[in-house]
């Protein structure tokens, strides 16, 4: 009996010990380390989510500074193209293009015409493009090339995105376009030519946006 009550007592002390180790982490505001594994993956999870899918709710009017400014060129038909985050590739000077995919564009904003232009040069060689005005998030106006880029993977399928090009570097780095921050890019016409805004937002806490 003494050697089993000696065991009783041992496993009894050791059961408390775990307990109270644990309750210590909890009490002083420690997660168990398989807590804070499960913690941290939840927190990538969320990080990439919000990375890949639009803010809501999403702000779809323009900021009255570039409505005005749009007003006083004398444009007219704004419609908003896209709104996204900003991929390191984005801001990279090496790759110098700002990339808009066909699956996140929120409405057609070229005519028949433009596309067919766009899509005529379509090859590995040589890209069409159009030479478009660009109202930049400071109000600077610019010219910049519109493309269409087909990238083929290695499955053997293709995406299909447009690109602004040229002097996007430029733009960039004028405006202080960091990877990370959610930008949209704005359509309007000038006597039926196209052009483009391009407007920073932030979040605040209520999940809203507001201008840059």
């Amino acid at each position: 009996m003494d050697v089993v009550d000696g065991e009783m007592k041992i496993e009894k002390e050791y059961d408390q010990g775990f307990r109270v180790e644990h309750e210590g982490d909890y009490h002083q505001g420690r997660l168990p380390e398989s807590s804070k594994i499960k913690k941290k993956k939840q927190k990538m999870a969320t990080r990439c989510d919000q990375r890949y899918t639009t803010p809501t709710p999403t702000p779809l009017d323009l900021p009255i500074k570039f409505k005005k400014r749009i007003r006083d060129l004398g444009g007219s038909d704004i419609a908003l193209i896209i709104q996204k985050c900003l991929f390191k590739t984005d801001v990279s000077s090496g790759h110098n293009r700002l990339s808009i995919p066909l699956n996140q564009i929120r409405q057609t904003f070229l005519t028949p015409q433009e596309t067919e232009f766009l899509n005529s040069g379509n090859n590995e060689k040589k890209c069409s493009e159009m030479e478009v005005m660009l109202i930049e998030p400071s109000l600077r106006r610019d010219t910049i090339s519109l493309r269409k880029w087909e990238m083929k993977k290695a499955s053997g399928s293709a995406t299909s995105m447009y690109v602004l090009v040229g002097k996007w570097n430029s733009v960039a780095w004028r405006n202080a376009l960091r990877e990370d921050e959610t930008v949209q890019l704005w359509s309007f016409r000038i006597n039926f030519k196209l052009c483009l805004a391009l407007v920073k937002r932030r979040a605040k806490s209520n999940g809203y946006f507001i201008e840059f």
